[in-house]
């Protein structure tokens, strides 16, 4: 069993006890969730208030017991040692809800002038309370840089990848009853997805295996790997890629880490960017954190926080946008470039068996295209298909039920994401990679990355979502 088929089977899991609310069964609405606060003691409560006698700190202690149970039997399908992994896992839970907790103080997280006067605050950085993604973030990037007894100690429940592929299964459902309300727009935003990124790969793929092979002299071994690691979709690809070339297993890994780092750079400057220079082109920005940002833990953790920034920037103006058209914008990019991943590495193994490294006997098989697939996606089509089918036509009660268990499930997916943010911190370690020689590779991908990946990636995302807006609020 792999974390890409696991993230399914999880993200499915929480999706049908979800659905327990359309028969008038409240499966899941006990999961803990957190408001913006300034007295502590309101931040926590159950996500229903049919669990309400629990309070928040109960509903804290059913979330952790629930997700370490379902997670440690993952575990034990990734034949990972269970002990390291049940003491790794708490802690990685705890910090990162601490972090979330943090991040949804009133002071960091209120955007309103009307919540600020509600809380009785002067200021707020306007962060919205998934600033607590990024309190994790920094909160993870302290730990493996400056902890790293400690770092190791979590090792095995450091896993990122997981995370954030459980956490797109489950917003699949939570895009598709948005996508359902505005059927046009949403069919409009994938198609427009998929024209972004076909001509994004087209011109990503090509320039930066030119500069790695012509200005740094790297071989086609090494090229190959970072040119899909910058352009395509980080770890993901700079692996599979590897093994389509049949390049050395320290190959791949050297560029996954360094994917993983800049991904990190790129997290924490990029949504910020995007809100202050795309505040007024909201799905441009949402388009922008998909095909700028590398693996899809980052980028997809970047548009939830482009959406929040946004979201809050807009608010401010009195305009309100609907929530989860950003980050769906994100995620929809984000999906359809991991799509290809399969197909781009039979390529590339089509062409190294014949062209490159002809062996006798050996050539690319169409079969790796599924095994190269991302499993995930599967998961994350099925909640967003279903939820999309019983959306349309459905009667306004229904849909209400329908809102009310992908809200539930959708708290399963903020802290995951929660998560996410703290353990691809945990991962960084910038010394550890600068000690393994990284730095030559880090300058291709400096160049590449902050030379012309990001600027094209902002004008193809112009190009195909300029001038569309989220829908507004109703009321």
């Amino acid at each position: 069993m792999s974390e890409d088929w696991l993230s399914v089977w999880i993200g499915l899991l929480v999706f049908l006890l979800s659905l327990g609310v359309l028969v008038g069964s409240d499966i899941l609405g006990w999961v803990v969730t957190t408001g913006v606060w300034n007295d502590l003691s309101k931040a926590l409560t159950p996500a229903s208030k049919a669990y309400a006698s629990i309070g928040g700190i109960g509903a804290l202690i059913a979330t952790y017991v629930a997700l370490l149970a379902v997670m440690t039997a993952g575990a034990v399908a990734l034949k990972a040692d269970i002990k390291r992994f049940l003491v790794g896992f708490s802690a990685v839970f705890l910090i990162s809800y601490l972090c979330w907790i943090i991040g949804s103080y009133a002071n960091f997280a209120v955007t309103t002038p009307a919540d600020m006067q509600k809380f009785g605050i002067t200021w707020s950085l306007k962060l919205t309370n998934e600033g607590g993604f990024i309190v994790a973030l920094i909160a993870g990037l302290i730990v493996g840089n400056f902890l790293a007894g400690f770092a190791e100690w979590m090792k095995e429940a450091v896993r990122p990848e997981w995370y954030i592929k459980t956490a797109i299964v489950i917003l699949g459902g939570f895009l598709g009853i948005t996508a359902a309300e505005k059927l046009s727009l949403a069919t409009s935003l994938m198609f427009r997805g998929l024209a972004a990124i076909i001509e994004a790969y087209l011109i990503y793929w090509a320039v930066v295996y030119f500069v790695a092979r012509k200005w740094f002299k790297f071989s086609r071994e090494w090229a190959a790997p970072l040119a899909s690691g910058i352009s395509i979709c980080g770890v993901s690809a700079a692996i599979a890629t590897g093994s389509a070339i049949r390049a050395r297993p320290v190959v791949p890994i050297m560029v996954a880490s360094l994917v993983v780092i800049f991904a990190v750079v790129e997290l924490l400057i990029l949504p910020f960017a995007a809100q202050t220079f795309l505040s007024h082109e909201p799905m441009v920005a949402g388009a922008w954190m998909g095909l700028a940002v590398k693996t899809d833990g980052a980028a997809v953790a970047s548009g939830g926080i482009t959406e929040s920034l946004i979201l809050a920037s807009a608010a401010a103006r009195g305009m309100n946008f609907q929530k989860g058209w950003i980050l769906g914008t994100t995620a929809t990019v984000k999906v359809f470039i991991d799509v290809f991943i399969g197909i781009w590495a039979f390529i590339l193994a089509y062409i190294w068996t014949t062209r490159i490294d002809v062996r006798v006997g050996e050539k690319a098989r169409v079969a790796e295209i599924w095994q190269r697939f991302p499993k995930f996606i599967i998961g994350y089509v099925v909640t967003f298909v279903v939820i999309l089918v019983l959306a349309l036509g459905a009667t306004p009660e229904f849909t209400g039920k329908l809102k009310s268990a992908m809200g539930e499930a959708n708290t399963f997916r903020g802290i995951f994401f929660v998560m996410t943010f703290f353990t691809i911190g945990v991962m960084s370690n910038f010394r550890k990679l600068w000690e393994e020689g990284i730095g030559r590779l880090a300058a291709v991908y400096l160049l590449c990355l902050f030379g012309f990946v990001i600027w094209v990636g902002l004008v193809i995302s112009f190009i195909f979502f300029g001038g569309v807006n989220p829908p507004l609020v109703a009321g």
